[in-house]
């Protein structure tokens, strides 16, 4: 019952975490978390020192959604809807565009933020932008060129404008000293050129860092801190932020990231207008030839022929035919511009080029058409700036382009078959009034003729001075797609690295790291190290813990003597009081054991025996380890005296009190020894021979102590422990692996040894550890038994 209990009180315990013994086994070590901290600290503050401070430039735009305001968007929402057509002139996409890496390499070619310089002040790395005293220039296409993708050149600038350039390019060193700026180093991978910077020029050698990246790479640093976000669902402004280590050089870089944005935009919106100007002017060149051409044959005609008057009887059929002549002229015209047209349209160089409008074609149903299929060119080459050809949406906006493009030449050829029609129905209508001015002289026809083509051709010459100017008037009208709302602006305090948060993480690193490192060196110990290592490994009652002494004797293992009070005899007090407890009325028998040898279980059980004594009671100890007797040393005793084993081995013709031997320690203290080694001494613990001496020994002393063999290497404890009341397990702080004391979990579960109980021995009291060597002495030796034993190589 008594075994029951503690077993439920040793298991509630162990579920139960101690916080208190868990912080002030961390407490003890506490200068090595002031150490730790104060590095730490130290640490972060050499970082912050240390680190460039990076800023947060912002600043925001509105965009333009022009789908809602394109004249044509209505008639594409039909083959946007069959899938044919997708518009991606919307926020979304201009969002995208702002952070296309294709924009950003323009950003920084322009603002050559490819060449960083850099110097020290003070052992800490400063950024020389627009403040350097040297400026050194690389083309854009050089520097996409360089091996590795970059080159990094030490320059010295020197009083008097000298200057000491050294580089290593794919390891290759260039060397070169110059008297004066400008300069020139000349490499295999390009031509660095240096030129006075913006700043002064220094007084003393200034050292300068100067890294020539290729476009490429910086684009894509500058991508990757670049973020451009909608202020909300529900507008069309979007902020753009961008963190650097130089706040005037993210307020440049955004405001000719929104440059040349509009410009890109403006140029794709033009290039409509461009084409159909190109187009008005050569038609312009060749009009006015022919009609100057026309002018000076009726110039000619009218001199030779001295005309001054038409003929009053020919003006009524003139004037009928006239009418049919204009609309002759007007067919002609119309005729001509489909076929100049038309022969634009086949042209294979023209295949993925915008189709000249507006220059008086009178058919509206095709110039719509012509504006949807300019309109479609144009979202193509917009999709090409970020995505490639290969793209799905490129792919099906290409099918919807060949598409339309059939039907614009298909319409085309439609309108010129219709205007064939109408000119052959009109020339046979002007046919009917040919006849009434026959009569009339040849000159006059020959002037009306002359005339006819003049008109024509002014006509023509007039239409095409007006539509060069209505399309000049749509370029100068192109408004920027993005407006600024708020001008880049960089903020007053440095976004990164934050002073409290590194401190912060300084302080928790500076406990984590003790922690961590304790923590360690805790699961890495496999050997028993204190009463917390043993409530975690048993549920066994723990009747005390043996301090380590540094007062031991020098011969034998008695640290309880009479009258004396130290801590040693203190503790064997306590062990013998809850050893009393745990026994019952009637019950005297104490055995002890151990793992293995070495642990001090023959120290425990004399000191034990010697404090029952100095009780009054009469005790008897019994040295059961028969193999490698220890109790003789214990004792200062001869290992020639006779003991138990000359009993056990003959019973009938041996007197049991005549073996026993009284310690010169106190007169109720008796021994008795093992005596001689036998050669079969699991043979002689399991005959009835041991019950009968245990029984005598019983009738004539108060307490039995078994000072018995290792149970975790022999079977002798095991077959003692039929004659044992109760069991003490010992155990040894850094010495006993924990793997090993875990038998004695096995020993209680299958109640192999009876009314368990363990404790722990040398325990060093001084500085909360275990010590090591102060039972070498009394422990065992090398070899244990008779070559089945363990020698210290296995131990």
């Amino acid at each position: 019952m008594k075994e029951n209990l503690y077993d439920e009180l040793y298991t509630e315990q162990e579920e139960q975490v101690d916080y208190k013994a868990l912080f002030f086994k961390y407490l003890i070590h506490w200068k090595w978390f002031v150490a730790s901290i104060v590095v730490c600290l130290i640490g972060g503050w050499i970082y912050l020192h240390y680190t460039t401070p990076v800023y947060s430039i912002t600043g925001s735009v509105i965009i333009k959604d022009n789908k809602k305001n394109n004249s044509v968007s209505t008639g594409l929402a039909d083959l946007e809807d069959l899938g044919f057509y997708s518009s991606t002139n919307n926020f979304d996409n201009e969002v995208e565009v702002l952070h296309s890496r294709t924009l950003l390499k323009k950003v920084v070619e322009e603002l050559d933020l490819y060449i960083n310089y850099r110097t020290r002040e003070n052992l800490r790395p400063v950024e020389l932008y627009k403040d350097t005293p040297v400026k050194v220039w690389l083309t854009p296409e050089e520097a996409e060129k360089l091996p590795n993708g970059a080159a990094v050149l030490e320059v010295v600038l020197k009083p008097g404008g000298k200057l000491s350039v050294s580089t290593e390019i794919d390891e290759q060193e260039f060397k070169q000293d110059f008297n004066k700026l400008p300069a020139l180093l000349t490499t295999p991978y390009g031509t660095f050129s240096f030129t006075p910077g913006d700043s002064a020029i220094v007084e003393k050698e200034q050292e300068i860092t100067v890294t020539v990246a290729a476009p490429r790479i910086m684009a894509n640093g500058y991508a990757n801190a670049l973020s451009v976000e909608p202020t909300s669902k529900t507008t069309t402004i979007a902020q753009i932020t961008l963190q650097n280590t130089s706040p005037q050089r993210g307020v440049d870089f955004i405001n000719k990231l929104i440059e040349i944005y509009n410009r890109d935009a403006n140029d794709d919106k033009n290039e409509v207008a461009s084409k159909t100007a190109e187009f008005i002017d050569e038609r312009i060149k060749i009009i006015n030839g022919e009609l100057g051409t026309t002018e000076k044959e009726l110039e000619t005609f009218k001199r030779d022929a001295g005309l001054t008057d038409l003929k009053s009887d020919a003006q009524l059929a003139l004037s009928e035919n006239s009418e049919y002549e204009k609309k002759r002229a007007e067919n002609s015209t119309q005729l001509r511009l489909v076929q100049f047209l038309s022969e634009y349209a086949n042209n294979p160089d023209h295949a993925y080029e915008v189709l000249p409008v507006n220059v008086g074609l009178t058919d509206t149903g095709l110039t719509e058409l012509i504006n949807r299929y300019n309109e479609m060119l144009l979202e193509r080459k917009r999709l090409l700036r970020t995505s490639s050809e290969s793209n799905p949406v490129v792919v099906n906006l290409d099918a919807s382009i060949r598409a339309m493009r059939s039907n614009v030449q298909t319409t085309i050829l439609s309108v010129q078959k219709g205007l064939m029609i109408t000119k052959a129905d009109l020339e046979r209508q002007a046919g009917k009034y040919a006849g009434r001015i026959t009569s009339a002289p040849g000159q006059e026809r020959q002037l009306v003729s002359i005339s006819r083509q003049q008109e024509i051709k002014a006509g023509l010459y007039l239409m095409l001075l007006q539509k060069r100017e209505e399309n000049a008037i749509t370029l100068a009208s192109t408004a920027n797609n993005a407006r600024i709302v708020d001008e880049a602006q960089a903020g007053l305090f440095p976004v990164s690295p934050k002073g409290k948060l590194i401190y912060l993480i300084a302080f928790v690193l500076g406990i984590a790291i003790p922690v961590g490192i304790i923590y360690i060196i805790e699961l890495l110990r496999y050997k028993i190290e204190d009463r917390s290592d043993v409530e975690k490994l048993t549920t066994v009652p723990i009747i005390g813990d043996i301090p380590a002494s540094d007062n031991m004797p020098k011969e034998g293992s008695v640290v309880v003597r009479e009258n004396q009070n130290d801590m040693m005899a203190e503790t064997f007090r306590n062990v013998r009081t809850n050893v009393q407890y745990m026994l019952g009325s009637n019950q005297k028998v104490v055995l002890i054991t151990s793992t293995t040898s070495g642990e001090g279980k023959s120290f425990v059980a004399a000191n034990l025996a010697i404090s029952f004594a100095l009780l009054g009671k009469k005790v008897v100890i019994v040295g059961l380890d028969i193999r490698k007797p220890e109790l003789n040393k214990a004792f200062q005793m001869s290992h020639k005296e006779d003991g138990i084993t000359r009993y056990l081995a003959d019973p009938e013709h041996t007197d049991l009190m005549s073996l026993l031997q009284q310690s010169n320690v106190t007169p109720n203290l008796y021994i008795l020894p093992g005596g001689a080694i036998p050669p079969n001494p699991t043979e002689l613990v399991a005959r009835d021979s041991l019950v009968q001496a245990v029984d005598r020994l019983k009738k004539e002393f108060d307490y039995v102590i078994l000072d018995t063999a290792p149970i975790g290497m022999v079977t002798d404890t095991q077959l003692i422990s039929r004659v044992a009341d109760m069991s003490i397990y010992v155990c040894r702080a850094g010495y006993t692996p924990k793997a090993g004391y875990l038998f004695i979990n096995e020993l209680r579960d299958h109640k192999k040894l009876p009314n368990l109980c363990t404790i722990i021995n040398d325990v060093n009291i001084k500085t909360g550890k275990y010590g090591y060597g102060t039972y070498g002495k009394y422990g065992y030796g090398r070899t244990y038994g008779y070559g089945y034993g363990y020698d210290e190589k296995s131990k």
